[in-house]
């Protein structure tokens, strides 16, 4: 089976730790750090496996682009820690198995994959997704999902398989409504060592060059807007400089705020999950208040389960809760 690409020598000469010293959720001075970090680089049993949040930041602390994160997760499947209670894990293992008989789609101008986002496909029409054929299914579902629940062997086996039914489909580019689809095939795989035949585009810069095409019918919106940056964006951190330029595009200003940009809050729904609730409440209200302080009106989200977990939260606080592909039909006058 695939093994992950990490390099423990190149851990070991890290001077500064930053994928343990800048973790918001486990508190470590350097030289603890460094003994722990020493510690997983052995394959060791270390607290950082139990206290992990899964939160995958540290995948984007690394300088080195080790995969400190990977590794952390692939540890914690080998000692048999359960970030998340067991029944959760396996009936969300069994839910969204494939089903296993892949029929190839006729794609049409643009391959669009909606995951397993069903419910958010009557919102992917109108000019900026003209002529795309959205592909979706268990057969299709990237599975990353399971880093939160220390399950890095049902992704390898399930992934390779996916990429196969995508490719079995004709297709050289491939747009992710997710940000987690986007880092499995740009992140994940790669760092397994596993092929990826077509191109993967994200979300954010299908909507730049959609928006440039139609750039006539811009209005800037004007908003100020608090960005609630998802977990699986810290496996593909060269998507915010995209997000800044559509950001600019429709005329909306990201406010700068403290938990935003290289240290974001998670949503807090895996930590329910995991049955950390007063976690998960300290750091939606932080979250929140922050997104406040710094004078936001809106709540913008790019990951459907943060939209999930937060969506309510926002709204009752006087935040208006919104998709990043809303926004920009919002900027072309297109109602949402």
């Amino acid at each position: 089976m695939y093994e992950l690409k990490f390099d423990p020598e190149l851990c070991a000469s890290c001077e500064t730790i930053d994928c343990l010293m800048k973790c918001q959720y486990i508190s470590f001075d350097l030289q603890t750090a460094r003994e722990e970090r020493d510690r997983l680089n052995r394959g060791e049993d270390s607290f950082v496996l139990h206290d992990c949040v899964t939160c995958y930041a540290c995948e984007e602390y690394c300088q080195f682009g080790n995969h400190p994160f990977y590794q952390i997760v692939d540890l914690q499947e080998e000692k048999g820690i359960w970030p998340t209670p067991k029944p959760i894990v396996h009936s969300q293992i069994k839910m969204y198995s494939p089903k296993g008989t892949f029929e190839p789609k006729e794609v049409e101008g643009t391959a669009f994959n909606m995951c397993l986002f069903p419910d958010f496909r009557d919102s992917i029409k109108g000019k900026l997704f003209e002529d795309t054929t959205q592909l979706f299914g268990r057969d299709l579902f990237c599975n990353l999902v399971y880093l939160h629940y220390a399950k890095a062997s049902v992704i390898r086996e399930r992934v390779p398989q996916i990429i196969k039914n995508f490719a079995s489909c004709g297709i050289q580019e491939l747009v992710c409504f997710h940000d987690e689809c986007y880092a499995t095939y740009k992140s994940w795989a790669p760092a397994y060592g596993i092929e990826v035949p077509f191109k993967p585009v994200h979300l954010f810069q299908f909507l730049i060059d959609r928006l440039k095409e139609n750039r006539s019918a811009i209005k800037k919106l004007g908003f100020k807007v608090a960005y609630q940056r998802p977990c699986s964006t810290r496996l593909v951190p060269e998507t915010e400089p995209m997000l800044d330029e559509l950001f600019e595009l429709i005329g909306v200003d990201r406010v700068p705020r403290k938990y935003d940009r290289e240290t974001p809050l998670c949503c807090g729904a895996i930590m329910r999950a995991s049955g950390r609730e007063e976690l998960a409440d300290e750091i939606n209200k932080k979250n929140i208040e922050d997104m406040l302080d710094a004078g936001a009106s809106l709540c913008v989200f790019n990951c459907q389960g943060c939209y999930a977990a937060m969506g309510e939260m926002v709204a009752q606080a006087g935040l208006r809760p919104i998709l990043v592909h809303d926004l920009c039909k919002l900027a072309i006058g297109e109602k949402v």
